[in-house]
């Protein structure tokens, strides 16, 4: 089935979050007190599948900034986003290192600013806690990540921004 972008037939429920349906791609900086800090490229993709079902599925990859879409892989994840009726957002993420994150948090439609915090972080055996903030400033989206681990509180470990391609 083809994938919906905005203005074309879409669930309902979707069409607060159209705007980030598409392919996102941007530099990214990580970083914690457990490890060295890194760049990366990343690439973003959000599309509605089926505008039967109030969803949009997600899919995330990385890669070392010294190359492009080919070069060494260093992170990939996979969901999907619903957008409650309350105005609420419930994300679920597979990532590749084989952690699941179940999110909860609110859109912002005005502001265009979406914050998750984490309801459960599965198969991890030090990640306790993870939250998201995804920004749409002037057409750039960008988001920032916080992590707790058994030894560390909360505390910023992954930020980016992207340009829509």
């Amino acid at each position: 089935m083809e994938q919906a972008q905005p203005g074309s037939l879409m669930h309902p429920a979707v069409a607060p979050l159209a705007y980030l349906l598409g392919t996102w791609r941007g530099q990214g900086e990580g970083y914690y007190p457990t490890i060295i800090s890194f760049s990366y490229t990343e690439e973003l993709q959000f599309t509605h599948p089926n505008p039967r079902k109030p969803v949009i599925s997600y899919a995330q990859k990385t890669w070392r900034s010294a190359g492009g879409p080919g070069a060494e892989p260093m992170h990939a994840e996979s969901g999907f986003w619903r957008l409650k009726p309350d105005g609420s957002v419930e994300v679920v993420i597979a990532q590749s290192t084989g952690l699941v994150e179940v999110q909860k948090g609110t859109h912002d439609h005005e502001d265009k600013v979406i914050r998750l915090q984490s309801e459960l972080v599965g198969n991890a055996s030090k990640v306790k806690e993870i939250s998201r903030e995804f920004r749409l400033v002037n057409g750039e989206l960008s988001y920032e990540v916080q992590m707790a681990t058994n030894s560390t509180s909360l505390q910023p470990h992954l930020k980016a921004v992207f340009k829509k391609i």
